[in-house]
């Protein structure tokens, strides 16, 4: 049996969305397949919820550049999900043009819509790829993203 939620949105976009984005699977085949993979009913049902709450935010306003507004403050319900590490990889990805405000927050939407104690910097590494992956016009901070993640030797250096 897998782990939670996230292990189902990792498994969906590494084997439908990542391979081959053209092609719209039915959602009774994803979870049959799911199902077959060792997911459960509960945890494919809220990984369909998440995606369609990802879905529904697809259109953000394009902004260029790196945003210069105030600092994000987190919430302690926003820091018990997101530790030190995530927040200041978020702060990375920021300066570095790879997310911008509207981003940023559609991220920690995301990982807050998880019903997990916490997400670690890996797992927060995949959902801003699955955010970027969905939001049109972002193909170029996805492809920095897909760069970062899957080179081993990339560190986060403050």
């Amino acid at each position: 049996m897998k782990e939670n939620v996230l292990d189902v949105l990792m498994y969906l976009f590494e084997n439908y969305m990542y391979d081959e984005p053209e092609e719209d699977p039915d959602r009774e085949i994803l979870q049959s397949s799911l199902l077959e993979a060792g997911f459960s009913d509960q945890e494919i049902g809220k990984a369909f919820d998440w995606l369609d709450g990802l879905a529904n935010q697809r259109h953000l306003p394009a902004l260029h550049g790196r945003s210069e507004g105030p600092v994000r403050i987190y919430s302690d319900h926003e820091q018990q999900r997101l530790d030190i590490e995530c927040r200041g990889f978020l702060t990375f990805l920021e300066n570095a043009g790879v997310l911008d405000s509207a981003r940023r927050e559609l991220v920690i939407e995301r990982v807050m819509a998880l019903e997990v104690d916490e997400v670690d910097l890996d797992d927060l590494k995949w959902i801003v790829l699955m955010v970027l992956f969905n939001q049109p016009g972002q193909e170029a901070n996805y492809a920095w993203m897909e760069n970062y993640i899957f080179d081993e030797s990339a560190e986060l250096k403050h």
